[in-house]
């Protein structure tokens, strides 16, 4: 495919639409307010359709010391560390909680702690936590992966050597660029000294999959900007690479404490650029594409994931651990019983109040219908294995819709059918979200995606 035909493909498909960490996504849920009773429904549903108490905990730790511009988490920005203990507080109570309804005897396979910025926390703070969580658990490192996101400005010494002897044994590096222009432009300035220290003290302490994430398409960000940063992510040689979309949305985050303006912003084509340019240097120096903007030794356990067909994707991003249920806890947290989805309320006070009063703190959600679960199901297999099969619960009209929609993909060579398999082409990859689209049933209800989502490119 020359340059001509790259840049065409990019303009017809460069368009607003999910990352699908779920099906339905978020802006088309039904269920506001949700009910503790429909929730806790969809748990009991859960045990007894999949008859095995296995469990993902993603723990949400909001605070940040300062903000990050191009960061679309739910965040708290302070400096004040007094709010660690009563957050800690309410997080071990709202476990409790889900442990006092029904998850009382579920085993923990995955413990992640996301954010915000956890190492914000106190080590001592993160390690009460950990206690409060697995207090009546068997840990055994080799089968159940616990592993935390890090700043790499703030990582102490401290916090990896009492999280590693916990049993943490993976370790998230957030890195984006290693331009100083760009990190001025994004408030994020970090030398590559400074990671370089963290990801070395976390090796020699003997954590063995340790990821680096970075963001193409950042603002002021040049294609000699991302090689550089990818060149110096390959001196210290990480399992896991993440080279994430920055995800334009300023009609969700504001424009407050920015570096930039949209004209920084790089053109779709540009930023396509940025990605395959990327891309092929990971691939070079012996990275495996692992669905979609990952890439890993051929090693790590997420590669042979993809390799074997186990790959899972949750609000988490791609994960080895395909647990029945997941649980987040803390602020926004998001929880998936497969039968319904629940998100905490999104302002700390809120979260602290309904914790507070021995209640759980979702605020809205949604449960599933029979058509959701296998439309689900086909997007999940499209982001995991880059394939789905339309099989016998699937209504004549819904495939006939499908393959009709199909078509002009399959005329750009992005997408193959074989009977009824369905297979996204090495040219179609990086447009995996368009393909998921197609199924994508609430989507087609409605026109309005501008200022919903990001752009797929």
């Amino acid at each position: 495919m020359n340059s001509d035909q790259r840049a065409q493909l990019i303009r017809k498909y460069d368009v607003p639409g999910p990352r699908y960490t779920s099906y339905p996504t978020v802006p088309y849920w039904k269920n506001e307010p949700l009910s503790n009773h429909d929730w806790l429904t969809t748990i009991r549903r859960n045990q007894q359709h999949f008859a095995k108490s296995e469990v993902s905990v993603y723990v949400h730790l909001p605070y940040c010391e300062s903000l990050c511009t191009f960061c679309g988490c739910h965040k708290r920005i302070t400096k004040n560390h007094s709010v660690e203990q009563p957050y800690i507080d309410a997080v071990i109570k709202e476990w409790k909680r889900y442990k006092t309804v029904g998850l009382q005897d579920s085993q923990i396979r995955e413990l992640h702690f996301g954010g915000g910025t956890p190492t914000f926390f106190a080590a001592d703070e993160l390690v009460r936590l950990v206690n409060a969580l697995l207090e009546d658990q068997k840990i055994d490192p080799s089968k159940v992966e616990m592993g935390f996101e890090a700043h790499p400005n703030n990582t102490s010494e401290e916090h990896l050597e009492k999280l590693f002897a916990l049993g943490f044994r993976r370790l998230s590096l957030g890195v984006q660029d290693y331009n100083p222009i760009v990190q001025k432009a994004i408030h994020r300035i970090q030398p590559f000294s400074q990671v370089k220290k963290v990801h070395d003290l976390a090796r020699k302490i003997g954590y063995n999959s340790i990821s680096h994430d970075l963001v193409f398409g950042l603002p002021k960000q040049r294609l000699k900007d991302i090689l550089f940063t990818v060149e110096k992510t390959l001196e210290l040689r990480p399992d896991r690479i993440s080279l994430y979309s920055y995800a334009h949305v300023p009609w969700v985050k504001g424009t407050g404490q920015r570096g930039f303006d949209d004209d920084d912003l790089p053109t779709g084509e540009v930023k396509r650029e940025l990605y395959e340019q990327s891309k092929l240097r990971l691939l070079e120096a012996g990275y495996l594409e692992v669905g979609m903007d990952h890439f890993a030794l051929k090693e790590d356990s997420l590669a042979q994931a993809f390799q074997s067909k186990n790959l899972h994707r949750n609000f988490m991003g791609y994960t080895t651990q395909n647990t029945p249920m997941l649980i987040g806890l803390g602020m926004s947290a998001i929880s998936d019983s497969w039968f319904g989805f629940a998100q905490n309320k999104k302002s700390v006070e809120a979260y602290l109040d309904s914790v507070n009063k021995d209640q759980l703190p979702i605020f809205r959600g949604h449960l599933l219908s029979e058509e959701d679960l296998i439309i689900r199901q086909h997007i999940l297999d499209l982001m995991c294995h880059f394939e789905t099969e339309l099989g016998v619960h699937d209504s004549f009209d819904f495939n006939m819709n499908v393959l009709l929609k199909l078509k002009e993909m399959v005329e750009d060579e992005l997408v193959e059918v074989e009977g009824d398999v369905i297979r996204i082409t090495e040219k179609g990859v990086p447009f995996v979200r368009n393909v998921c689209m197609i199924f994508d049933r609430s989507l087609q209800s409605t026109s309005k995606r501008e200022g919903v989502f990001s752009r797929t490119i």
